[in-house]
């Protein structure tokens, strides 16, 4: 952070999802502050994202370095290019599995919620790990999969085998047939790599709050593929319980083993892996406490400031991050907390970027200038010790 006697701004956004990116957010909000106070501030742009989307690009603005790309599989097992980052030191893999799984890449053909699998997502890790990376954060929103992270572990030299010996069917439609796990050919690199899974939900991996029941529609699941993949995910934890001497609820569960299809579930059972809230996992990689530690002034934002905003999510991260007495203004797309549910959650204030009765389009085609409008409108309020130009 700047060290001189001029007020600091701090711009710390998500993305608006569906019309800027975190960065974007970010520069458009200090461009609206620079409209008031000119040279007469410090201007300090810090893109959050609580681990689903924007997760890489937060990190890869935050470190300071270029997204690397490998040639991977999307979820039905299409060759595709992906992205992921390496810290500058060259010890952390931040890779943001829906760069593989996503849904987005597998929009041009009916869904296959029973054949999609994360095996892309396992060969970006490979990826890194040739890179000398000894640390894998791994951000898991959005993707496409069902099958419990199985497909992650195949790619790292695990077999998941039938009752003959037989390598299951790829994705959740094999789930059930899993009689034995080899993880004997098992990348020695992945094992003693420290594993971070950001979640940015609190669901179990079964039930009828689980990964099947939520999140399985979305992915093209009928109510007959919801049963047969939470039938599935639940044979596959009951196993991998077993391996490790725990009951089944220790993984079936367990909140956040539903994140991205069971994810989860097989990166911690075999890999060891930690899940964290993704936002967490944002600030501790980039060191949030210290860049806010000077600021005078934060802003942050998201598309929709509402209750989930201020649990986990990084409206709720910065309120709880930045430091003791420094106001904190949300400018969000619409606004759904009243002032008293604001100021219980640490938030001064917030602001909402329509100008009026609006179409969602309309709002979201000009969004970076609405949050421009909207930062010179908030800022010229505050109380810094400066001379307002």
């Amino acid at each position: 952070m700047p060290g001189n006697d001029r007020p600091v701004i701090v711009a710390a956004p998500d993305s608006f999802k569906g019309s800027c990116s975190g960065d974007e957010a970010a520069q458009a909000m200090l461009l609206g502050a620079r409209a008031v106070y000119g040279d007469a501030a410090e201007y300090v742009a810090i893109p959050l994202a609580d681990g689903g989307e924007g997760t890489l690009d937060a990190l890869l603005t935050a470190w300071g370095v270029d997204a690397r790309e490998a040639r991977v599989h999307d979820a039905l097992g299409r060759p595709r290019v992906a992205r992921y980052g390496i810290s500058s030191d060259g010890a952390t893999a931040m890779i943001e599995a829906a760069e593989a799984n996503g849904l987005p890449w597998v929009s041009d053909e009916p869904l296959r919620p029973l054949e999609a699998d994360n095996f892309g997502v396992g060969e970006l890790v490979l990826d890194a790990l040739d890179h000398g990376v000894t640390e894998i954060l791994l951000s898991v929103g959005g993707s496409a999969t069902n099958e419990g992270g199985t497909g992650i572990l195949r790619a790292l030299g695990v077999r998941f085998l039938d009752a003959a010996g037989s390598d299951v069917t790829p994705g959740a439609r094999g789930l059930r047939e899993i009689a034995t796990i080899d993880a004997s050919g098992l990348d020695p690199r992945a094992r003693a790599a420290r594993w971070k899974i950001a979640v940015d939900v609190g669901f179990p991996l079964c039930g009828p709050e689980g990964a099947a029941a939520v999140f399985g529609p979305q992915k093209g699941a009928s109510p007959a593929d919801v049963a047969h993949i939470d039938a599935g995910l639940e044979h596959l934890a009951t196993l991998l319980a077993a391996r490790n001497d725990l009951p089944a609820t220790a993984y079936t569960d367990r909140p956040g083993f539903g994140a991205a299809g069971g994810i989860p579930l097989t990166a911690v059972a075999l890999l060891g892996a930690d899940t964290v809230a993704g936002a967490d996992l944002v600030s501790e990689a980039i060191g949030l406490p210290a860049l806010l530690a000077s600021a005078d002034l934060v802003l942050t934002g998201e598309g929709r400031l509402d209750s989930q905003s201020v649990n986990g999510k990084v409206v709720d991260l910065v309120a709880r991050t930045r430091p003791a007495g420094v106001p904190l203004v949300v400018i969000a797309g619409t606004v759904e907390l009243s002032a008293v549910e604001c100021r219980a959650a640490g938030i001064t204030a917030a602001f909402s970027i329509a100008p009026g009765p609006i179409s969602l389009p309309d709002l979201v085609a000009d969004t970076p200038a609405r949050i421009t409008e909207t930062a010179a409108q908030v800022v010229a309020l505050t109380a810094l010790p400066v001379h307002i130009t």
